[in-house]
């Protein structure tokens, strides 16, 4: 039996998968190919149908992190004009979502608190650094903090 925050917090991702779905097709982004994006927009079609369809031991907060991460991750960790779109029409939406600086985040707590995070940071380090968006003392501060969060599950 799912909750009532867990139905809400469902259609919440839901509406934003259809979000970044509309905001894909109306603005393409522009350094990706056409077939790119028709796998972008197939992924997201996706995870709304798997939010949509989950199965019952799945139908739970946590469970739902994972389905956030899979749809904002692009969002918070890119710019153009279908990101500003996107953003622009989860505010008109009144969804409870933020554009987030997650970076800026870990590099003040100084480590990396779980797998989520520790995913994020390996796929954004070196795009971030490419982008000026960090610099170098702060790849290097990031690499340590994925060294110390590997560590802390090798032992």
């Amino acid at each position: 039996m799912s909750s009532k925050k867990y139905e809400e917090a469902s259609l919440n991702l839901i509406k934003a998968a259809d979000i970044a779905i509309e905001s894909i097709k109306k603005f393409p982004p522009k350094k990706e190919s056409t077939d790119f994006c028709k796998h972008l927009l197939n992924c997201y079609h996706e995870n709304k149908m798997l939010i949509i369809n989950s199965e019952p031991k799945f139908r739970n907060l946590t469970s739902l992190k994972y389905d956030y991460e899979a749809i904002f991750t692009r969002f918070q960790e890119s710019n153009g004009e279908d990101v500003e779109e996107f953003w622009r029409r989860i505010k008109e939406e009144g969804l409870p979502y933020k554009r987030e600086n997650k970076v800026a985040k870990i590099l003040k707590r100084r480590k990396i608190n779980n797998d989520l995070e520790y995913n994020f940071v390996t796929d954004v380090i070196v795009p971030y650094q490419q982008e000026g968006l960090i610099n170098e003392e702060e790849s290097f501060l990031l690499k340590k903090y994925l060294g110390d969060f590997e560590m802390k599950f090798k032992k």
